[in-house]
């Protein structure tokens, strides 16, 4: 391998652990230059990612869960970002958010499952409309029900500093209150992903 081809394939292979956040590939030009460090904008891209401490500043309780999710439950764990910054609402409320959602439906948009449905329970959060959640159409709209969830959740006094479950316990008023816990890394996890994509 002569050097121009060597000192290419080294640049190529150096951006690429950088994190890939180049312009595009070197030119025989550039090929004599050396490999610049990754650019000061990667830094700060991973700088802007949330961190466990705001997260999670609780610590996890119990044993945690996790599951794979579809490009549809990633999506409507977008729109649960998306519709809590729109909410004026920070990482932490996203977190609590997104566990709920994760306990209640898996992340997903559910409609009336006949037998098995608990009342008349729907949606991401499982809220129901004969308790004032809204109509069928808004709970089943992830924007609308997480902001009816987060709504909620800014009317009980010092929700940020309560663990997780008791947080959204105190929303959701479940028969397994202690359930929502199992699911706060996980959560902490996407919002830490997907919070500024």
């Amino acid at each position: 391998m002569n050097t121009i081809m060597r000192k290419s394939v080294l640049g190529i292979a150096g951006l690429a652990v950088a994190g890939g956040l180049a312009a595009g590939p070197l030119n025989h030009a550039e090929a004599g230059a050396p490999v610049a460090a990754a650019p000061i904008s990667a830094v700060a891209v991973q700088a802007d990612k949330p961190d466990m401490g705001t997260l999670v500043p609780h610590g996890v309780q119990g044993a945690q869960s996790r599951i794979d999710l579809s490009d549809e439950q990633v999506a409507n764990v977008k729109a649960i970002i998306a519709a809590t910054k729109k909410a004026g609402m920070d990482e932490r409320a996203a977190v609590v958010s997104i566990a709920t959602a994760l306990q209640e439906s898996k992340l997903e948009n559910l409609g009336h499952l006949g037998d098995r449905n608990d009342h008349d329970s729907q949606g991401l959060f499982q809220q129901r409309p004969s308790s004032g959640w809204g109509t069928v159409e808004q709970i089943t709209d992830p924007e609308y029900s997480t902001t009816a969830f987060l709504k909620g959740l800014k009317q009980v006094d010092g929700w940020q500093d309560m663990p997780l479950t008791e947080a959204a316990q105190t929303v959701q008023v479940s028969a397994y209150p202690d359930h929502y816990a199992q699911w706060e890394q996980m959560a902490a996890d996407l919002v830490a992903q997907h919070w500024n994509s």
